[in-house]
């Protein structure tokens, strides 16, 4: 009897904690990113900075930007844990020093609406992702994506469509999660 007080106990202290985590991670998104369309949910660690301009519906499950490049999200956006967007780079090319030197090269971040991130996605700079667009866990985009594309790998590659159709059918009633 005792246990399952106890138990019990533990679960909602538990879920208590998570709902703390996600309001605060929400609050600190709202709070950092230029401008917010509607609704904005983080549910994990999420680091986007002032120079990040979010639709409405957008979800995150921890996704850090790293740079000062812009960043453009389209509504409902869902990200997986730990992904990455690294909007500036090194300047090795026309820089003052050997590998690179101090500067950096700033690039933005284009993400259409109702696209979907897997877990540990890397996006880099100047990259533009479709509408519909699903990016396989693992992946590193370093090309733009076409809309209603499934990509995957290192690179990130196209190997599947989404059916347009079915897609536009949801997307006329309203469906989004």
């Amino acid at each position: 009897m005792l246990f399952r007080i106890v138990k019990s106990l533990i679960l909602r202290i538990s879920a208590l904690i998570a709902l703390v985590r996600r309001r605060y991670w929400t609050w600190r998104v709202k709070f950092t990113c230029k401008t917010y369309k509607g609704r904005v949910t983080a549910n994990g660690r999420t680091l986007i900075g002032s120079r990040a301009v979010l639709g409405d519906n957008v979800n995150f499950n921890g996704l850090e930007v790293s740079g000062a490049g812009n960043v453009f999200i389209g509504d409902n956006f869902h990200s997986g844990p730990e992904c990455l967007f690294m909007t500036a780079i090194h300047n090795f090319d026309t820089g003052t020093a050997i590998p690179y030197d101090e500067t950096r090269i700033n690039k933005d971040i284009k993400i259409g609406d109702n696209v979907w991130l897997g877990r540990r996605v890397i996006v880099m700079g100047g990259v533009s992702i479709g509408e519909g667009a699903i990016v396989q866990a693992g992946s590193v985009v370093v090309t733009d994506v076409p809309a209603c594309a499934i990509v995957g790998g290192h690179p990130a590659k196209v190997f599947k469509y989404r059916d347009v159709a079915h897609y536009e059918e949801l997307k006329k009633e309203g469906r989004f999660f």
